[in-house]
């Protein structure tokens, strides 16, 4: 019963975290389109969901990994550090309890 739980746990995160995915690259003067470009923030959950929005892309050509429209650096150091914090880049694996 525990199993079931926790798979219904992990599908329901990942549908959460497949919501949030950078959209498809509509052109400015399409109605409807976004009129700020993605900012620091947004370059920041793009890179801490980018393995959920990796695997969605391979099956959708609606959905990109990575946001074309957006504000340049600062979208760009949003993004890798979102990659760095989900993947556990802060460095925890040098900090072992020594015997």
């Amino acid at each position: 019963m525990k199993k079931i739980g926790l798979v219904a746990v992990v599908v329901l995160v990942i549908l959460s975290l497949s919501a949030c995915v950078a959209g498809p690259n509509a052109l400015e003067d399409t109605p409807g389109a976004r009129m700020k470009p993605a900012g620091f923030l947004l370059g920041l959950w793009h890179g801490f969901i980018s393995l959920f929005t990796f695997v969605i892309s391979l099956f959708s050509k609606r959905v990109g990994v990575y946001e074309v429209y957006n504000s340049g650096g600062w979208y760009d150091f949003g993004f890798i550090l979102g990659i760095l914090m989900f993947y556990g880049g802060g460095g925890s694996g040098s900090c072992r309890a020594r015997r």
